[in-house]
C-alpha cells in the first residue's frame, strides 16, 4: 500500500540530493561517507529542514482581522484559497476540487519527523564515539519532539485527560521507512512520546549552542514546558520555565528603543531558546498581510513597544487597506520565531503562579517582562485585584507578546472550556458571516482530503 509517501514529495527532502547548505552556511565538504557520523551533523545542519515552521494557526486565530473588501477580493483567487478557507473555518482547507490540495504545514511537519527518524535510526551504526552519536541523536529527537507537537495541537483535539487516551491523535511515525501505516495514535500516546523524546534528549545536549537553530539544554526545557502547558498541567510546566530560566533569562529591552536598527538576527537572539519560523515569511505583503483584529488591538496602547517597532498603519501596506498590521517580517527581514523563548518561559510561570493562587507573584513575571516592553517614561506595574484578574492578565500579555506566532491559536483551543475565556468569534468574509463558538468543531482543523482518500485507515476530523 502507498502509505507516508504521499504525505511529502522526496523534493522537498532536497538535503538528501544537494549540498546541505544551510541558515549559518555549514556546507558539506566533498563526497558523503556511508556510516560516516559527519552526514548527520550535515543533515542537522540543514536549517531550513528543521526550522520551517506552519501558518495554519495564524490564520484562524482571533488575532487577525481580513475585513477591506479589496484585500477580501485578493484572497478569493484560488491561489489563496487556503488563506481564505482557514480564516473562516471551513469543513475543508484544501478541497480536492481544486489544484491546490496540498497542505504544506502537513507535509512540512511530517518531512522533518522523516529527517530526524532517518538520523534516529542509523545513527547507533555509525562510525563516530558514542558521545558524539548521542549529542546528535538528542538534537534529532528535539526537533522530532517539536513537529510532533505542532502537529498535535493543530490537528487533534486539544488535550482532556479524561478523552485523551481515546482522542485521535495524529500518526506516530518512529523509523525512517516510506511503508508505514497511517493510522492516527490516541492524543495521550503522541503527547507521551513528545515527553520521552525531550526526557531522552535532555542528558545530551549542550548547554548552548552557537547558534539557537541548534537544540541545547534550554530548548529542551522550554518544549517540555510548553508540552506540559498543553497538556494543562501547570505545576510541571512550571517546573521546566524555571530550568529553561536557570540557563536562559536574557530579555531585549525595547523600553528604550526608536528603531530596530539593532535587533539581533534570529540565530543570535538571546530571548529564543529555539528557532522555529513559520511556514511564509509573507505575513506582511498584500493579500496575505495580517490586519490586527479590534479585540487584539484594545490590548495595546501607544507606550507598548511591540506595537510601535512591529505594527504600522494600514497605508505602509496598502492604499486600499484600513487598520493596523503585524509588519516584523518587513521590519527586521526576518521571518517571526515560533519556537519556545525566554518571555515565553517567564509567562508560563506567571500563569502557573495565578492558577495556583499566587496572584501577586504572578504579576512580579508579568511586570519583569512588561518593563522591557513598555516605553520607560510611562511604564507603571500591573496590578492584580485577584487569582482570576491574575490569570486574565497573564493570557492578555501573552496575546500582546506572541501575537502571529501560532501560539494564540493554541491558547485558544486549551482556553475554550473555560467559562473566564469562552467567546464566540464572528468575522465576516465576502458578505457571509462565520462564526466560531467555543464547542465548534473547527478548532481542530481538516486533515486534506488528497490525504485520507489515499489512506483509509488516516481517519477524518468530523
Amino acid at each position: 500500500m502507498k502509505k507516508i509517501a504521499i504525505l511529502f514529495s522526496l523534493v522537498n527532502l532536497g538535503l538528501f540530493t544537494s549540498g546541505c547548505e544551510s541558515y549559518v552556511d555549514i556546507k558539506t565538504q566533498g563526497s558523503l561517507v556511508p556510516k560516516d557520523i559527519a552526514n548527520y551533523r550535515y543533515l542537522l545542519n540543514y536549517t531550513a529542514g528543521y526550522e520551517t515552521g506552519v501558518i495554519l494557526g495564524d490564520l484562524a486565530s482571533d488575532d487577525i482581522a481580513i475585513v477591506d473588501a479589496s484585500q477580501q477580493t485578493s484572497l478569493l483567487n484560488l491561489s489563496y484559497s487556503y488563506y481564505k478557507n482557514t480564516y473562516t473555518w471551513q469543513d475543508d482547507i484544501f478541497p480536492l476540487s481544486t489544484s491546490y490540495e496540498n497542505d504544506t504545514d502537513w507535509n512540512t511537519m511530517y518531512a522533518r519527523i522523516f529527517r530526524t527518524n532517518t538520523i534516529i535510526n542509523e545513527l547507533p551504526t555509525s562510525n563516530g564515539t558514542e558521545v558524539e552519536k548521542s549529542r546528535l541523536m538528542a538534537e534529532a529527537l528535539v526537533h522530532r519532539a517539536d513537529a510532533y507537537l505542532t502537529l498535535i495541537n493543530q490537528y487533534a483535539k486539544p488535550y482532556n485527560s479524561t478523552t485523551a487516551t481515546t482522542d485521535l491523535g495524529v500518526p506516530l511515525l518512529l523509523t525512517q521507512t516510506f511503508s508505514q501505516s497511517l493510522n492516527r495514535a490516541s492524543v495521550e500516546t503522541v503527547y507521551q512520546q513528545i515527553i520521552t523524546d525531550l526526557k531522552q534528549a535532555l542528558p545530551n545536549l549542550l548547554a548552548s549552542q552557537l547558534y539557537n537553530t541548534l537544540p541545547s539544554k534550554p530548548s529542551a526545557y522550554g518544549l517540555l514546558a510548553r508540552t506540559y502547558l498543553y497538556m494543562n498541567n501547570y505545576k510541571m510546566a512550571e517546573t521546566y520555565a524555571d530550568s529553561a530560566l536557570a540557563m536562559r533569562s536574557t530579555l531585549i529591552n525595547m523600553a528604550t528603543m526608536t528603531t530596530t536598527s539593532t535587533f539581533p538576527k534570529r540565530i543570535s537572539d538571546p530571548e529564543i531558546l529555539l528557532s522555529k519560523i513559520a511556514a511564509f515569511g509573507t505575513s506582511a505583503y498584500t493579500p496575505t498581510a495580517m490586519r490586527l483584529s479590534d479585540d487584539l488591538l484594545t490590548l495595546f496602547d501607544a507606550n507598548d513597544q511591540r506595537y510601535n517597532l512591529f505594527t504600522v498603519p494600514a497605508s505602509r501596506v496598502s492604499s486600499s487597506y484600513t487598520g493596523r498590521y503585524f509588519y516584523r517580517e518587513i521590519i527586521t527581514g526576518e521571518n517571526r520565531n515560533l519556537g519556545p523563548s525566554v518571555p515565553e518561559m517567564m509567562l508560563i510561570k506567571a500563569e502557573s503562579l495565578a492558577r495556583a493562587g499566587q496572584a501577586a507573584q504572578a504579576m512580579i513575571w508579568v511586570n519583569n517582562l512588561r518593563k522591557n516592553r513598555i516605553l520607560s517614561t510611562a511604564y507603571t506595574p500591573l496590578t492584580a485585584t485577584s487569582n482570576d484578574d491574575a490569570l486574565v492578565k497573564v493570557i492578555n500579555e501573552r496575546r500582546r507578546e506572541f501575537c502571529f506566532r501560532m501560539l494564540r491559536w493554541w491558547d485558544m483551543r486549551r482556553l475554550k472550556s473555560e467559562p473566564l475565556f469562552q467567546k464566540t468569534v464572528t468575522r465576516t468574509f465576502n458578505g457571509v458571516t462565520y462564526t466560531l463558538a467555543p464547542d465548534s468543531k473547527r478548532y481542530v482543523l481538516p486533515i486534506a482530503q488528497y490525504l485520507t482518500k489515499m489512506n483509509p485507515e488516516l481517519v477524518s476530523n468530523p
